[in-house]
């Protein structure tokens, strides 16, 4: 996961650099283009200050220098629009491709938590298996060693039999299972 969140980093300022320089190389054109036309209009009011008697020739170069700037302003205006559309088409492929990455991401993290939680479910339930043979084995052995269970006679003593120091087959084992006789758990099957 944070594998994936570092290939985002670092794609995204990729497509923010180009899109920066997609502006910055379209300010610049508009710029020069600007001082393109500034200089046309420079250089038509110049020659029609040098031509002042000559009416027609003014307003020749008036109307040819009204049309250059007019037709610089499309270019402008049409190189803006398009670096506009390009800059949305940026974004927008970014947001698509970041967003495939967040469900790749968030379906990998899916992916490895059910792995971790069948492989812990699988060594819980080994353990388990050990922990009902060991408790079987440790259940068999007290019973061996203290003797099949036998009913107690109400009123009865132990027929005068001393133990040695070991607990009466009657008497219960402190809660932990005396001499009863073993259960076996049953096993569940993993899903």
């Amino acid at each position: 996961m944070l594998a994936q969140l570092d290939l985002v980093r670092e794609n995204l300022p990729l497509a923010f650099q180009q899109a920066t320089r997609i502006i910055e190389e379209h300010d610049a054109i508009i710029q020069q283009a600007e001082q393109y036309a500034q200089e046309i209009i420079e250089t038509a009011q110049r020659r029609a200050e040098m031509i002042l008697d000559e009416l027609g020739i003014i307003q020749q170069a008036e109307h040819e220098a009204q049309q250059i700037s007019q037709q610089v302003q499309k270019e402008c205006e049409a190189m803006h629009k398009q670096t506009v559309s390009e800059l949305e088409q940026m974004r927008r492929k970014a947001q698509q491709e970041l967003e495939q990455m967040r469900q790749m991401t968030l379906a990998e993290c899916e992916e490895i938590q059910n792995g971790a939680d069948a492989y812990a479910d699988g060594v819980l339930y080994n353990i388990e298996q050990h922990l009902s043979d060991m408790l079987r084995v440790i259940r068999n052995g007290r019973q061996q060693l203290n003797g099949p269970v036998k009913p107690q006679n109400s009123g009865k003593k132990d027929n005068g039999k001393k133990d040695n120091g070991k607990k009466d087959n009657g008497k219960k084992d402190n809660g932990k299972g005396g001499s009863r006789s073993p259960k076996t758990p049953s096993k569940s099957k993993k899903g």
